[in-house]
């Protein structure tokens, strides 16, 4: 039999070879697991609306569950190379005949629509386990460098005070926001396409809110249009992705930085590390390069989708049920090895705490607290405090003079007409390190206590977004279980 009566030829060999067949091998490796499930909801449709009894049912859920990627082929003349087709081919091939009311009032619109959803939605909350991890490594050295003195740095020069744990504070606090975004995601597209047909809905009594729990979703998409002509989910998950690869981009590059011999801050262990095939000196780090270069991908490919949508009807069309998500497979695999090689990065980092202090200590990162010093003691109006910090660093680093060598009648000098008292223990105050960083009290700066009791928030965080993942898991496989417990409530085997 014939899949249709207005075309009389078969696929041309160059569709099937460069389009079909390609997009039949990748979907029966992705989506075949989930078009197999939406078959078994529909057949408690059918079973439900009495126009398949439970032996027919076994009968074809019993063909259902030979099918693997290799029981199907791209078959032009056979299937028309398409996934769906092929499914419908394989179950009217097995030994006992399919009743006549299966597949009917159904179209591969919302079949297909249904099924990379729920593959989409399957890596979206992989993609969140995986992030928490991510957040997690972060989160574990950042407790190891609450109390280690380094430079923070502002216009690529060294600026103040802080430590490695407020820095990789940050991070999590930036995965944190990003896991939010995503579960705000999933929530959004947590609709079923199922039931809304090729555009307009269909004839018979299918009852959507009961298919879109079978299925594991909260609810059914409300408008049938929009069921098959939307991708927009694939638009909001590679936008996450996208947005966290830039974050990710720029922690790199302050890793490749801080850990290459001009700053020589932090290090990699030598399985994590790379070398030169002629200067025998070098230690390099790829693996950074690597997760930088990655990252791009990830906004690459969300341009991608993007790009492919736009400007096409608002209907069901194949550049955007096919063509716009044809890399979202590369998109999951590539957000999946960044998280993990950052991860590992992350597991592996050594600071290197005396390389630390002693850029710190080498230079005038106080100079912000001098000038608070100058007007919160002898009166100064805080802007010329500030000229005065500066004179004074200026004059300082031209002598050659250290900030541990502090020169108390210049800043007597340079602060002339007000009471400076003990000039020299104020500069020894203000560029001591360890007193510097223990002066940030405010919640969510750089003081040691702050960033622990941050960190304490964000780890509480972590433990509500990893539980959410082990519910969500569990819900997808609950879902499925009820679907087959319904199907062997039919006496089907």
């Amino acid at each position: 039999m014939r899949f249709t009566g207005r075309v009389d030829a078969s696929p041309a060999d160059v569709l099937h070879e460069e389009i079909l067949r390609p997009q039949f091998e990748k979907e029966a490796r992705t989506l075949l697991p989930w078009y197999v499930l939406i078959e078994k909801v529909l057949l408690l449709e059918y079973r439900r609306m009495g126009l398949i009894d439970d032996t027919q049912s076994a009968a074809l859920v019993s063909r259902l569950n030979e099918l693997t990627p290799e029981q199907i082929t791209a078959d032009p003349e056979g299937n028309m190379s398409d996934l769906a087709f092929a499914i419908e081919r394989y179950v009217q091939g097995g030994p006992e005949p399919v009743p006549a009311a299966w597949h009917v009032d159904r179209s591969r619109n919302d079949l297909q629509a249904c099924a990379q959803l729920l593959y989409g939605r399957s890596q979206l909350a992989a993609l969140i386990e995986s992030l928490v991890g991510l957040a997690r490594a972060a989160a574990d050295r950042a407790a190891a460098g609450v109390d280690l003195p380094m430079p923070g740095y502002t216009h690529l020069q060294a600026a103040q005070v802080v430590t490695p744990g407020f820095y990789l504070a940050a991070l999590v606090e930036e995965s944190l926001r990003t896991i939010r975004q995503m579960r705000a995601t999933y929530d959004a597209v947590d609709e079923c396409p199922l039931g809304a047909g090729a555009m307009a809905g269909q004839q018979l009594d299918w009852d959507l809110p009961r298919m879109a729990t079978l299925l594991g979703f909260d609810r059914p998409t409300r408008h049938a249009l929009m069921a098959v002509a939307s991708r927009g989910w694939a638009l909001r998950v590679s936008g996450d992705l996208s947005a966290y690869g830039v974050v990710l981009s720029r922690f790199a590059t302050d890793l490749m930085a801080w850990a290459s011999g001009a700053y020589r801050l932090v290090d990699l262990p030598d399985s994590m590390v790379g070398i030169s095939s002629s200067m025998p000196q070098k230690r390099n780090f790829p693996v950074l390069e690597r997760i930088r270069g990655r990252s791009a991908h990830l906004t690459a490919l969300h341009l991608d989708v993007a790009m492919v949508q736009r400007a096409t009807p608002y209907a069901n069309m194949v550049e955007v049920s096919k063509e716009a998500g044809s890399h979202l497979n590369a998109l999951f695999a590539q957000a999946g090895s960044v998280f993990r090689l950052t991860s590992t990065v992350l597991a592996e980092l050594r600071f290197r705490p005396e390389q630390m202090r002693d850029a710190c200590a080498g230079d005038h990162l106080g100079g912000f607290r001098l000038a608070n010093l100058l007007t919160l003691r002898a009166g100064l109006p805080w802007r010329h405090a500030q000229v005065v910090a500066g004179r004074y660093i200026a004059a300082a680093v031209d002598a050659g003079r250290s900030p541990g060598e502090p020169d108390g009648p210049l800043l007597r000098r340079l602060a002339a007409g007000y009471p400076v008292t003990e000039p020299a223990d104020l500069l020894t105050e203000a560029f001591d390190v360890d007193a510097d960083l223990a002066s940030r009290t405010s919640d969510g700066s750089t003081g040691p206590d702050a960033v622990r009791r941050l960190l304490a928030v964000q780890c509480a965080e972590l433990d509500e977004h990893a539980a959410w993942g082990r519910h969500r898991r569990s819900a997808t496989t609950s879902a499925v279980n009820a679907v087959e417990d319904q199907l062997r409530g039919h006496h089907v085997v």
